[in-house]
């Protein structure tokens, strides 16, 4: 069933690890450790789906919901690029495109090459994108 577990037990048993590969001590990295063309890639996706939902649609009464779309998605992306150039030394800098190719990324559940974190990080958008193209194509035929 259940038991109660004290803090002292627990300490007792418990194997505390103070390194982990993807989390290094004292270092503040703030490039989320991808290049700049991935996230211009992920946000061209998110207005091409609003391009393609207004075009489709061309309703005046979707202005405001694309207006609050764009300015969340300037937030989005737009405070992340602040962090980056705000980063307290030149050692925060993005990867190049090369050393992404070559290194791949550290995630907290080990190495990724670069081919498998461009997958994870652009199906969101591409399935976006792709649904966009559906949801026109549907009301057109409908």
């Amino acid at each position: 069933m259940s038991e109660l577990l004290t803090r002292d037990l627990i300490a007792d048993k418990a194997i505390v690890h103070d390194y982990h590969p993807a989390i290094k001590r004292g270092e503040f990295d703030q490039t989320f450790g991808l290049p700049g063309g991935l996230y211009a890639a992920s946000l061209g996706c998110f207005v091409a789906f609003l391009a393609t939902m207004i075009v489709g649609f061309g309703n005046p009464e979707l202005g405001i919901p694309m207006a609050i779309f764009g300015v969340f998605f300037a937030g989005f992306y737009g405070i992340p690029v602040l962090m980056v150039e705000e980063a307290p030394d030149e050692s925060n800098k993005a990867l190049t495109w090369g050393q992404f190719k070559a290194r791949g990324i550290d995630t907290l559940t080990g190495r990724l090459p670069a081919g498998e974190a461009i997958a994870q990080m652009m199906v969101l958008p591409v399935l976006v994108v792709l649904w966009g193209f559906a949801c026109i194509t549907i009301a057109a035929l409908v």
